[in-house]
């Protein structure tokens, strides 16, 4: 009797190991079984019997990856401590696989974290590359079973196109339908000739050995898909396909070796063949929504460019160039890879590598794009053009995931439902027509199998989202994923934040109280208040009518809704509210106090200009309940009440955690809550909503916290947004509706025995192919309906 593997679960060729009462086929397996154990993680067999895979007994030498050029090229960061690599592994295969590779951090101290994209087969890891070397890290994957596949074409992150295989598999599938649709004519028409009736069993075997690698390696697919769901107890989509294709296929054998029939050989080459060209077209589908997600939805950020004169200038992340020279300011993420020129630079990389670790840079040291200062702002020279796709990937992070189920779940779980209903529904007809006519029966389960096969329910979503976040994004309206428009129909809440999201951010009416400043002081002042993101800081940098004159700022510190202070020119300013300057508030009113050297110069009072149409936004929002929340006292409560009457509470003095905690109170009362907000300002409250709107008034305000970054000029068409994404949950839902009808209608004719199996293949892209140009033609409509000139 052959013996398995513990581990692996291959046969045991070379050598037997016994250990722990368990045999293992070679020392790799038994080292890796002992690390699982030995880190409290054997419950990886349990999770999925003999998933473990073989190592390589020869382990390639990677020391070369440690050559700093080569070691620059296959990192995607590397700063401080901490590197990050993503590798192609090809053997990822199952929840065993990637259960193991996102636990590598408790095998390894020096591995900080690491995460699988199944669908990529890659495998990004995050590690102290002091401590552990990148050849070393190679090597321990290669030990585990996991070994990385390293060349030119994985070091340049080139995106895989079509599978190619796939398109050989769609040839030998036609190619076998045409041959075989010509060798099975002369027994279609029938008739008594005698020379047709000689040949005919060659032409029966000819067919079998042309259907022969269809069913074999055209059909393979299908089989790795069934036998990883039955492996891992998951009835997926695949089985009853599977079964059709074995029914048919051995149904044929049966009729040619008695001489029963012709059997279905060219119709199971015509069913596969329609079927892979569906697969094909699937493929297109996803490929071209992901291609347009990475590269098309550029988001609302807009850098400050600084030329020689030292003129400060908004323009579009997009239409930065390299040798342009940007301003980076305190809590501001760091848009491109940049040479730091002027400045104290204190980078937080947490967003990069998920490690909350602050790295000092110099002038003359490199930075790379994602990472936030914290401090002074920063004059930056950009060596690298904008890489969209990173800044996607950032925004996607784990870390700011809010983890909800939504529509693909629900798919998930009516295909689990739906496999078992098929198969049910095959095996009645079959038996009620093994009684009636027996080669009816195999048409009918062949026909029930293949044509319930749910391709266009699976795509009736990602493409509606698909189309939906292309016309928001064309109306400055980013959504980061298709789960978020989901989130967004489900709402019942908006809450606003007052300064930068209902104001505007730079159109305030400004007076001056206190003493008189003099120009040194002003000039000073200016520099500082350049370094903030806070919006009454950047009305205020618009507002000093002085010359354009930046001067280093030293020891700079801001403590989130109350101020900043730091040393200009030698001497101490402290810029924010009445209490953070030690001064009382006598009135309501939204003041910016400032001191020098602890003594108290002025204020400078902001009566805020709201944004236009504001009035006639909130009668459209009846639906909803409005709440406020303002860092601002409550001057302005009145004036909000008027613009606003169907608030349902507003809310004054909130710092950055009170609002937090608002928006926590409101969801336990059961309410589903949209937070729009000012961007890093609000990250907490942004992050604990149901879906966070940072809102962005051409400035860097991006922040991987929200789900959607929304241009400031368009708040006053927030409903036309609500409405487009309730919209298209009403199309989805209306393709689920054309995916069963064309399903019951053909089940009908199916199991009836009406229907040939070769016409329920072809069923099945015209389903899909319904479906996908019903959802392109409505939410043109829809998008047309609210948005006239971007749908």
């Amino acid at each position: 009797m052959s013996e398995n593997c513990f581990h692996c679960g291959q046969g045991i060729e070379k050598e037997r190991i016994s250990f722990d009462e368990k045999i293992f086929c070679c020392t790799g397996c038994k080292s890796v079984y002992e690390i699982l154990n030995i880190n409290n993680l054997s419950n990886f067999y349990e999770l999925n019997k003999r998933a473990g895979i073989r190592p390589d007994e020869n382990i390639s030498q990677y020391d070369y990856l440690d050559t700093p050029e080569i070691f620059e090229r296959i990192t995607d960061f590397s700063e401080g401590n901490t590197s990050l690599v993503t590798f192609r592994i090809p053997v990822i295969h199952c929840s065993s696989c990637i259960w193991l590779l996102e636990s590598l951090h408790t095998l390894n101290k020096d591995i900080h974290y690491s995460q699988v994209n199944f669908t990529r087969k890659t495998l990004q890891i995050s590690f102290n590359h002091n401590h552990l070397k990148l050849s070393d890290l190679a090597k321990f994957l290669t030990n585990l079973g996991y070994k990385p596949a390293i060349n030119l074409e994985t070091a340049d992150k080139n995106e895989d196109n079509l599978d190619k295989s796939l398109l050989v598999k769609l040839a030998i599938a036609g190619f076998a339908f045409g041959n075989g649709m010509f060798l099975a004519f002369p027994e279609y028409i029938g008739g008594e000739d005698f020379w047709m009736d000689h040949y005919k069993g060659l032409f029966r075997i000819l067919m079998f050995l042309l259907s022969v690698p269809v069913v074999f390696y055209s059909a393979s697919d299908y089989y790795k898909s069934a036998w990883y769901g039955l492996k891992n107890k998951i009835v997926n989509i695949d089985v009853p396909i599977v079964l059709g294709i074995f029914v048919l296929f051995g149904r044929s054998i049966y009729e040619i070796a008695t001489d029963y029939g012709p059997g279905y050989f060219d119709t199971l080459c015509g069913l596969l063949f329609f079927m892979l060209l569906g697969k094909i077209f699937q493929k297109r589908t996803y490929s071209s929504l992901s291609y347009d997600r990475d590269y098309k939805s550029f988001y609302p950020i807009a850098v400050t460019k600084v030329d020689f004169n030292g003129k400060q200038d908004n323009i579009l992340l997009s239409e930065i160039k390299i040798g342009d020279r940007i301003l980076v300011r305190n809590q501001e993420i760091i848009p491109v890879d940049a040479i730091l020129i002027s400045g104290n630079g204190n980078i937080d990389n947490s967003f990069i590598t998920g490690e909350s670790e602050s790295i000092t840079k110099n002038p003359g040291d490199k930075i790379f794009a994602g990472g936030k200062q914290i401090g002074s702002s920063l004059e930056l020279e950009v060596i690298k053009n904008v890489d969209q796709s990173y800044l996607t990937q950032l925004w996607n992070k784990e870390a700011f995931k809010k983890h909800e189920t939504g529509l693909d779940t629900l798919i998930n779980e009516i295909s689990k439902y739906f496999t078992f209903i098929i198969l049910g529904i095959a095996l009645v007809a079959g038996i009620y027509w093994y009684f009636i006519d027996l080669e009816t029966m195999f048409q009918v389960i062949s026909a029930v199998l293949i044509i319930a096969c749910p391709c266009a329910l699976a795509l009736s979503s990602p493409f509606t989202f698909g189309h939906i976040m292309r016309i928001l994004g064309r109306n400055k309206f980013y959504v980061k994923d298709t789960l978020t428009i989901e989130k967004i129909a489900k709402v019942n809440t908006l809450v606003f934040d007052k300064t930068g999201t209902i104001t505007h951010r730079k159109k305030s009416n400004i007076k001056y109280e206190g003493s008189e400043i003099q120009e040194f002081d002003l000039l000073n002042i200016k520099s500082l208040v350049k370094n903030s993101n806070h919006p009454l800081s950047k009305s205020l940098y618009e507002f000093l009518e002085v010359k354009d004159e930046y001067f280093p700022v030293d020891d700079f510190v801001e403590i989130s809704g109350k101020g900043y202070e730091a040393n200009v020119r030698g001497n101490i300013y402290k810029i924010g509210s009445a209490k953070y300057n030690n001064q009382e508030s006598k009135n309501l009113e939204t003041a910016v106090y400032i001191s020098k050297n602890d003594q108290f110069i002025g204020k400078f009072i902001f009566k805020n200009e709201y944004r236009e149409h504001l009035k006639s936004l909130f009668k459209k929002l009846l639906n909803y309940k409005i709440f406020i929340l303002s860092g601002d006292n409550s001057s302005e409560e009145n004036q909000l009440k008027e613009i606003i009457p169907n608030y349902s509470s507003m809310a004054f003095n909130q710092n950055p955690e009170d609002k937090l905690n608002y928006i926590q109170n409101l969801q336990n009362q059961g309410l589903k809550v949209i937070m729009l907000g000012d961007g890093l300002n609000d990250a907490g409250a942004l992050k604990q909503s149901n879906v966070g709107i940072a809102i962005s008034d051409d400035s860097n305000s991006f922040t991987p916290s929200s789900d959607v970054i929304m241009n400031g000029e368009k708040v006053s068409e927030l409903d036309r947004y609500l409405n487009v994404c309730k919209g298209s949950i009403t199309i989805v839902k209306l393709t689920f509706l054309i995916s069963f009808l064309y399903n019951v209608v053909g089940l009908t004719f199916a199991v009836t025995g009406k229907m040939n199996p070769l016409f329920a293949a072809l069923i099945m892209p015209a389903s899909s192919i319904t479906v996908i140009s019903f959802t392109t033609v409505s939410t043109w409509i829809l998008g047309k309906k609210h948005f006239k000139k971007q749908a």
